[in-house]
């Protein structure tokens, strides 16, 4: 199950038909903190989410889960590239970080890296 969490809805609808469109179950967040709720966190494969989003940002969604011991590929979409936030995220295992609007193919590209039995994203 791939969980995707972005604040944008337009994007979250785009992301949401892309990643089905490949055969993946998804489930949509508008954030980080609805996804905590969700009963869908412990079935999680990966998560695409925004950066920026009010309250907890996609940054802040990734240290907690770190630090509560869920381990699973992240892959950040920001409409704002900020190294020092791109470089927090690849420190702490992100998968990939792509600029808004990202291309589709981009995106395929990264899910299939995440979720490959071999990466070290997978093995986390």
């Amino acid at each position: 199950m791939i969980s995707i969490i972005d604040d944008d809805g337009s994007v979250r609808a785009a992301t949401d038909n892309l990643v089905r469109s490949l055969g993946y179950v998804v489930h949509t967040f508008a954030s980080a903190e609805e996804f905590l709720r969700s009963p869908h966190l412990h079935e999680t494969s990966c998560v695409i989410t925004d950066v920026r989003m009010p309250a907890m940002s996609g940054l802040e969604l990734q240290a907690h889960l770190l630090a509560t011991g869920h381990r699973f590929p992240f892959i950040f979409v920001t409409a704002f590239s900020v190294e020092g936030e791109r470089a927090q995220a690849m420190k702490a295992g992100a998968t990939c970080y792509l600029m808004k609007p990202f291309d589709g193919e981009v995106l395929i590209k990264c899910l299939e890296t995440a979720l490959a039995p071999n990466s070290e994203a997978a093995s986390k």
